[in-house]
């Protein structure tokens, strides 16, 4: 037999089989060079973050707070992916309220910082609880003897309820100062989805549980209306007796002015800042090099940067943690609750039945704690959820340890249902609380599929069997069944309020129903006890436990693990800028709507083909 030849292509291999090896190798050497050296340079930088020196402060510097983004209780991502994301040039604009308010406290008593310059132009949201927050803490820099100035390009009504706190307030001389008073307003898809032929059962009880109206209704009812401007009003009376009070301005010239800001902007000729000038709302007009040659005149000159002597507050911030090393007294343990309630384990900014619970357990169950704030800033969700969770603040309390209640800008149904068995509520005077109630939510779409041709039928062995299948009607029989576990369930609400509050059920459902109160108005009534924030709160903790004015605050969150430590050291030194594109089928501006996503997250609850029963407010104010 002929001896077979192989073909080309394997001879060809054969050949130059050296040459392909050594290419590979070359490849390979390469590769591992490059990474080696990557990880090298990482390594150099995380070093050199841990072992940087905190920056030196000089007598007389100012402490700049230009805070950029959103005002949150804690970050919306977890530590990893916050250092991604500031390593890619896509950092999430967000400002912690407990670090600006850290920062400020420590300025009045840093005998180092003379004064403090405040910017508030890109604060992108902050609640009304928050600003309060802050504010007091303004002011507490005030009475320390030392000046707040407010440099601003312009500011919103929210913007500027902080500013208000100034001792001397410079705005740019094209800027201006809108006060527009609040507004509430919803969307509602009643129409559209009887169009598309979607059925939608509802289930609730108390006839001021607005939360389900979009799905309802194309308009507001008159008692969610009602409900809405009675809290408002008194959130919206605080605001001006606060600003007027800080400007020494009447409320009700306040109120005035709003009402007939056309004729004065015609008076001034269409000049925004002039306005504002004239209506007492800021000192002086300034442009940016003006606001900075009056602070070097108050202050100190950096001669190196051509502007006055200061520091600003992510570096005042490492200063602070710098000099507190070492601070070995008793702790009380705060635990926050902020965004809205799911199952499971969920991460920062959203509350787990699993994961905030369990940070519940942790701190009652840690023996260096004395004592725990709940810090509550949050319109609720599922129900089962806020079960779980107001149970071990139940459990906490049978086990001894003092729980007190903070509550944020919202906490609201089931905000409120996981703060009630706290020893203490504290709530800020303009707190949104309240909303007892839940409610049931359950759509199906026979007549949608009907529309196109398509149909369901066929047999189960019980009336049950297929009660929730959404291509098929809901048996009114079902629907019975259903409002009776609502029904329920908001008796075992109102009787859980009614136990924890020392009232009985019929006194409960008189100001339940799923109405909202601002935080004076729960207190008349008995749903919190007590009006302060976050500072006032730890120290009646403290109190509780017998620390009396010794002692430190410690935030009880998910630990870091290394890789977090290290990418989010890593993420302060070095960053590279990447782009991103989301393309959506629908409007930008339609998904930038908060009360949009809210909904939409809501739908997105809906699964497994069950009904959803929530304890949820959606009360933001604009």
């Amino acid at each position: 037999m002929a001896e077979q030849r192989p073909n080309i292509i394997v001879r060809f291999f054969r050949i130059n089989a050296r040459f392909f090896r050594a290419l590979w190798n070359t490849v390979n050497f390469t590769r591992r060079l490059v990474f080696n050296l990557i990880f090298v340079f990482l390594l150099v930088i995380f070093f050199s973050a841990m072992f940087a020196k905190a920056p030196r402060i000089a007598e007389r510097t100012a402490l700049v707070v230009d805070p950029k983004g959103a005002i949150v209780e804690q970050f919306t991502a977890a530590p990893a992916q916050r250092a991604l994301d500031k390593i890619a040039g896509n950092e999430r604009r967000e400002v912690q309220l407990r670090d600006l308010v850290h920062a400020l406290d420590s300025a009045a008593k840093d005998t180092r910082i003379e004064r403090v310059v405040f910017i508030p132009d890109e604060i992108s949201s902050v609640g009304q609880a928050s600003s309060r927050e802050i504010a007091a803490a303004l002011d507490r820099v005030k009475t320390a003897g030392k000046e707040v100035i407010t440099v601003s390009n312009g500011m919103s009504q929210s913007q500027y309820l902080l500013a208000a706190h100034s001792t001397q307030i410079l705005l740019h001389p094209d800027g201006a100062v809108l006060l527009e008073g609040l507004g509430r307003y919803h969307t509602y898809y009643k129409e559209a989805l009887d169009k598309l032929g979607v059925d939608v059962h509802v289930f609730r009880v108390g006839e001021y549980k607005s939360a389900v109206e979009p799905y309802m209704l194309d308009h507001g009812s008159a008692e969610a209306k009602e409900a809405d401007l009675f809290w408002m009003s008194s959130v919206w009376n605080d605001y001006l007796a606060d600003v007027g009070t800080q400007r020494k301005i009447a409320p009700a010239t306040l109120q005035s002015d709003i009402e007939h800001y056309p004729e004065l902007l015609k008076a001034s000729a269409g000049d925004l800042a002039d306005v504002a000038l004239k209506q007492k709302l800021v000192d002086q007009l300034a442009t940016r090099d003006q606001a900075r040659d009056l602070l070097i005149a108050k202050g100190v000159k950096d001669e190196a940067e051509h502007t006055f002597r200061q520091i600003d507050l992510r570096d005042y911030l490492s200063q602070i943690e710098h000099d507190n090393l070492g601070d070995m007294r008793p702790e009380i343990g705060v635990v926050v609750a902020e965004g809205e309630m799911s199952g499971a384990e969920q991460p920062a900014g959203a509350i787990g039945g699993e994961s905030t619970a369990r940070l519940l357990r942790e701190a009652r169950e840690d023996e260096n704690l004395k004592a725990i704030v709940l810090r509550v800033n949050s319109p609720g969700g599922e129900a089962f959820v806020s079960e779980v969770i107001r149970r071990e603040v139940e459990l906490t309390r049978k086990a001894g340890k003092p729980i007190v209640v903070s509550m944020g800008d919202v906490a609201a149904s089931g905000g409120y249902w996981i703060s009630m068995n706290a020893d203490e509520i504290w709530a800020e005077p303009n707190t949104i609380t309240g909303s007892i109630g839940i409610f049931g939510l359950f759509m199906n779409i026979p007549n949608t599929l009907a529309k196109i041709g398509i149909h369901a039928d066929g047999v189960g062995t019980t009336s049950l069997a297929g009660a929730f299948d959404v291509r098929l009607p809901l048996d009114p029989k079902v629907g019975a069944l259903i409002q009776s576990v609502i029904d329920k369930g908001y008796q075992n609400f109102i009787g859980k309020v009614a136990a924890a509050r020392g009232k009985t059920a019929a006194q409960i459902d008189l100001i339940a129903r799923g109405r909202v109160w601002s935080g004076i108005q729960a207190k008349e009534r008995g749903l919190v006890d007590q009006l302060g924030g976050l500072r006032e709160a730890t120290a009646s903790a403290a109190k509780r436990a017998h620390l009396g004015d010794d002692y430190r605050v410690t935030y009880v969150e998910k630990e870091q693990s290394t890789w977090e430590r290290f990418a989010l050291s890593l993420s302060s030194e070095a960053q590279v800028k990447l782009g991103l594109h989301l393309d959506f089928g629908l409007p930008a501006a339609l998904f930038a709507n908060q009360e949009i996503r809210q909904q939409l997250r809501l739908l997105s609850s809906l699964q497994n083909n069950k009904p959803g029963v929530f304890a949820y407010c959606f009360c933001e104010i604009k």
